[in-house]
């Protein structure tokens, strides 16, 4: 198990300016990989209402297992690497193998029996190291939507907060409201599990 705490700044992205960051950043399609992120909730969105998320990440092959909760002003993330079977048996039956993430879910008041896989998540993303911290641009598709994402991760928030600022007032890019890709996941799924 690793635990770590996440401080990253975040904004939506049309195509346009997707493509003027991978140019401004001279990246090119090698930069890239893919990744698949797996969602899990329960049927009426427990985890989301605490303003936490459960995944599994898929990346170059191996899984690992995620458990985000709010902390402080950041987010907890709770890691666990996976074989490929035990994701598999999550993917099939929701059933959370891993004791440790499930006790932190009944720390939360929720019963793990009731955790669902929800669906996935791919994305093609690029990084680069900026200015301390890591620029992470982000090309996502997910039930029948795709978005563009720039993250930029720092340990910093103060700081990282101006830089982020600047970065995109130089490209000329407005600040937009943006939840994570979690959020984003669930919104969609909700918003069609409710037509």
């Amino acid at each position: 198990m690793s635990q770590n705490i996440e401080i990253e700044f975040k904004n939506l992205l049309t195509k346009q300016e997707f493509e003027r960051l991978v140019n401004h950043f001279k990246l090119s399609e090698m930069d890239f990989f893919t990744q698949e992120n797996h969602y899990f909730d329960t049927s009426d969105f427990a985890l989301k209402e605490q303003g936490s998320a459960l995944r599994i990440r898929k990346k170059e092959g191996k899984y690992e297992l995620t458990l985000k909760q709010p902390y402080q002003d950041a987010l907890l993330e709770t890691n666990e690497t996976l074989d490929p079977y035990t994701a598999e048996i999550m993917f099939k039956t929701g059933k959370i193998m891993d004791e440790t993430i499930k006790r932190l879910i009944k720390e939360m008041n929720i019963n793990p029996n009731r955790i669902q896989y929800f669906g996935s998540l791919t994305t093609k993303r690029a990084e680069v190291e900026y200015e301390k911290g890591l620029v992470v641009l982000d090309n996502s598709f997910y039930l029948n939507i795709e978005d563009f994402e720039l993250e930029y991760e720092v340990s910093n928030r103060i700081d990282g907060q101006k830089k982020f600022a600047s970065l995109l007032a130089q490209l000329e890019i407005p600040v937009r409201k943006t939840e994570n890709k979690i959020k984003r996941f669930y919104n969609e799924k909700y918003m069609q599990h409710n037509d």
